[in-house]
């Protein structure tokens, strides 16, 4: 688990095949093999590190799911016991991929519109919590295809949206809360199989 609270954007190091290697130093201050860390929030699995680099094996459903097209990333290491929560809960799987339409400056802050299906949208809501590429966001509106965040400028300053543009793809991950909201408000259990509901049916 982790809060979207980055603590430093790594550099892709070799993207080979189903390995993943980046360049760090921060949250290599006390890893082990095993650990889980928040990378443009996917949670990845290392499985090598190194003095100024960990590697991690990235699954096919994982390329299918997220998008891993940027040179920076950013990373933070799952929460300890004890820990504050700065942002909000971030399981580190993503729901889908979204695409930046515009950043434009509002007051001291950046408001920023990202495209994004359907499916994404419905788990989306107004004053709700996001995470882009791992980071904690507020929504400020969410509309019928797209929604919109409000970033400070020392987030912009420390994470890989220093290098965002318009167009560029973002991995979003919805707030856990409106995953099983939607889950109860849509499941239908499948029907009881007693002896009226097979004669009605007819099975017998």
């Amino acid at each position: 688990m982790f809060t979207g609270i980055i603590e430093e954007v790594g550099r892709l190091k070799n993207l080979d095949g189903g390995r993943i290697e980046i360049a760090c130093e921060k949250i290599l201050e006390d890893m082990k093999i095993g650990d889980s860390i928040n990378t443009n929030g996917i949670c990845l699995t290392v499985v090598d590190f190194g003095e100024n680099f960990f590697a991690a094996d990235v699954m096919p459903e994982t390329l299918r799911r997220t998008s891993l097209a940027d040179k920076n990333f950013n990373l933070e290491r799952a929460v300890k016991v004890g820990d504050r929560l700065g942002g909000h809960i971030v399981s580190g799987h993503i729901d889908g991929v979204g695409k930046i339409l515009s950043i434009r400056p509002e007051g001291n802050a950046l408001l920023i519109d990202v495209a994004a299906e359907n499916f994404l949208l419905k788990q989306i809501a107004a004053k709700g919590s996001v995470a882009l590429d791992g980071i904690s966001l507020t929504v400020v509106d969410a509309g019928s295809n797209s929604f919109s965040v409000s970033m400070i400028p020392h987030t912009r300053e420390v994470t890989n949206f220093k290098s965002k543009r318009v167009g560029s793809l973002v991995n979003i991950e919805t707030d856990v809360l409106a995953k099983y909201v939607e889950r109860l408000m849509n499941f239908q259990a499948a029907p009881t199989l007693t002896k009226n509901f097979l004669e009605e049916n007819g099975f017998i």
